[in-house]
């Protein structure tokens, strides 16, 4: 035992990271989908387990729990996040959602350096709510198979009831020696409430569960029973420098075609937003808007298109954004003018 201590003294620093890591590896080998109970009672086990360490941190002061139980509490909270870092990341687009995705990702590598903040209760219950909430936000629509604003409202609900019960539970285990903090728990936690519901209704957290498989403009999309056939230039593997420009015949349309994730049960309206851009007055101007409904359940994602007539050559974008006005994606292109449309190769989708 005492060689085992000596070990850990020597190579704390690289355990901490280790158990960072495993949890990290340990996500990307086994969560897959987001609406899949495997991947959410692997989540959900995480959540047990960090709970459990603050329990035991805070109620058995024994060497043994003071030493190993913060590695188990980090190796949780590593897992979690990564897991969120994955899942949030699939559903958002950096032009709006970075805030969110970097703020997880600190979360997620500070947490090596967590360990000495882990033995402080009001540290504790602040990353727990974050990761309730976390979870909560895309669990909820899957098992309800909804999303919007009232359901984020009611996971947010939840996240409080949850960690107030877990709160109550602490004070009771530890016979209200943890009176003295809940003051300063309750202003952090509804900060991190107050945050989020920010974050949400500004539209930074991405709007997860859905996710963007695929987006693209082609010269031309057609739908032929189950398939979609996609017509785009027909380039080399060096001329990638190609696959954003568009050779334009004045009257000639363009397609966007995208293929967006939800989970089983869940519907939802998207919209493909056209915008030029005006280099005289310096800003994006919304041309064209087309909507379609989707469904869920399909691992490529759901499948859908549109068409904009009037192309001219300039600067361009497609968003595909959901009712809220939430981005799962963009695609920024170059239309040019051109005699005759370049050979053309199709592909089916």
């Amino acid at each position: 035992m005492q060689k085992i201590k000596d070990f850990v003294a020597t190579h704390e620093q690289q355990l901490s990271f280790g158990a960072l890591l495993s949890g990290f590896l340990v996500d990307n080998f086994t969560l897959s989908r987001i609406d899949l109970w495997l991947d959410n009672i692997i989540l959900f086990s995480y959540l047990l387990v960090a709970g459990f360490s603050i329990i035991l941190i805070n109620t058995w002061r024994r060497p043994f729990v003071e030493r190993w139980i913060p590695y188990a509490m980090q190796f949780a909270f590593g897992g979690l996040f990564s897991g969120y870092v994955i899942f949030y990341s699939k559903s958002a687009t950096l032009a709006g959602s970075w805030p969110f995705i970097v703020m997880l990702a600190i979360l997620l590598l500070g947490n090596e350096f967590f360990k000495e903040r882990y033995q402080r209760l009001i540290f504790q219950m602040s990353i727990f709510f974050v990761a309730v909430f976390s979870f909560l936000i895309f669990f909820l629509p899957v098992v309800i198979g909804e999303m919007g604003a009232s359901i984020f409202l009611l996971s947010g609900a939840t996240s409080l009831l949850v960690i107030w019960l877990f709160i109550k539970l602490l004070a009771l285990l530890t016979s209200g020696a943890t009176k003295a903090y809940q003051g300063k728990m309750k202003a952090s936690i509804v900060g991190i409430f107050l945050a989020f519901n920010l974050l949400y209704f500004t539209n930074i957290i991405p709007p997860i569960p859905l996710s963007l498989k695929e987006l693209d403009v082609h010269y031309a999309v057609e739908r032929e029973g189950q398939n979609y056939i996609v017509y785009s230039e027909d380039t080399k593997w060096f001329e990638f420098y190609k696959r954003n420009t568009y050779q334009h015949i004045d009257g000639e349309p363009l397609s966007s075609f995208s293929a967006v994730f939800a989970p089983t049960r869940l519907t939802e309206q998207i919209t493909h937003k056209w915008s030029y851009f005006d280099e005289e007055s310096e800003s994006w101007i919304l041309l064209a808007q087309i909507s379609f409904p989707i469904t869920g359940g399909r691992d490529g994602g759901y499948r859908g298109y549109s068409v904009k007539k009037n192309v001219f050559p300039g600067q361009w974008r497609v968003d595909v954004v959901t009712e809220r006005d939430q981005i799962l994606g963009r695609k920024n292109f170059r239309v040019v003018a051109a005699d005759d449309i370049p050979p053309l190769v199709a592909e089916i989708k």
